[in-house]
């Protein structure tokens, strides 16, 4: 597999997986014209793009899919509820609730919990190497904890540092309690806790994802991380852990 990060945060997410017979977008979160520009930068042409996955309805995730989708005609993946909501103009939608295979491909949909209908992480396995992508969410059921162990690359929420985002006088208390609910995003604490839990011999790559730029930064994402893993004895090399940005690709990553 070879993944590239072409945008994380609360302005447009998009990340790009390729596979032995594919290559997928997750989610289309920024414009059309962003993803096609970032993706020729690899030299990777967007009509070879043939299958998309929606995580939920919000508009960092599926800004430029009307878009891609009336050029490039790929298949688009979601639920019903997702479509519903997010009232796209698009006739390849493909539904998916449970874990589908494509030749050597198999990908398996994560509920998240989320304030938005139907919300989705995924895992992608194929021929022993697998990517987690989970962003947009308040907890993990731990239903999935067993079966989020042990994969090769995490693509993981670390939203906000709780401080920072109650210190912020430019947030209206009710949007505070959002973002810190069930409903809401991951804190750096919760991302570590849960990364700290998940990852295993086979890891050889985290990168923390939708960050805040408000009410997070970096270095504190990082610091998190790093520290949880040293008091649990965990040896990761930290060179392996990346940040993900709002206006810039990070990739590319071989597996």
């Amino acid at each position: 597999m070879r993944v590239i990060v072409l945008s994380s945060g609360s302005k447009g997410n998009s990340v790009y997986i390729e596979t032995n017979n594919h290559r997928i977008l997750v989610d289309i979160g920024t414009s059309s014209l962003y993803v096609e520009r970032s993706l020729k930068n690899y030299n990777i042409d967007p009509k070879t793009i043939d299958s998309i996955f929606i995580t939920h309805a919000h508009t960092d995730h599926i800004a430029g899919i009307n878009v891609f989708s009336k050029k490039y005609h790929p298949d688009i993946y979601l639920t019903e509820k997702i479509e519903k909501e997010a009232k796209l103009n698009i006739v390849n939608q493909v539904y998916i609730n449970k874990p589908i295979i494509l030749d050597t491909l198999t990908i398996t949909p994560i509920k998240t919990s989320h304030d938005a209908a139907d919300s989705h992480g995924y895992l992608f396995e194929e021929n022993g190497t697998s990517v987690v992508y989970i962003t947009d969410t308040g907890y993990i059921n731990s239903k999935y904890h067993l079966l989020l162990q042990n994969h090769s690359m995490y693509i993981f929420e670390s939203n906000h540092d709780v401080e920072k985002l109650m210190n912020n006088t430019k947030y209206p208390h009710y949007l505070k309690m959002r973002i810190i609910s069930d409903k809401g995003h991951l804190s750096n604490k919760d991302s570590a806790y849960y990364l700290s839990n998940f990852i295993g011999d086979k890891t050889k790559y985290i990168v923390l994802a939708h960050l805040s730029e408000e009410n997070n930064d970096p270095e504190l994402a990082l610091e998190s991380l790093t520290s949880t893993l040293k008091s649990k004895n965990i040896n990761f090399v930290s060179d392996n852990i990346y940040i993900a940005k709002q206006n810039e690709t990070l990739g590319v990553f071989e597996l």
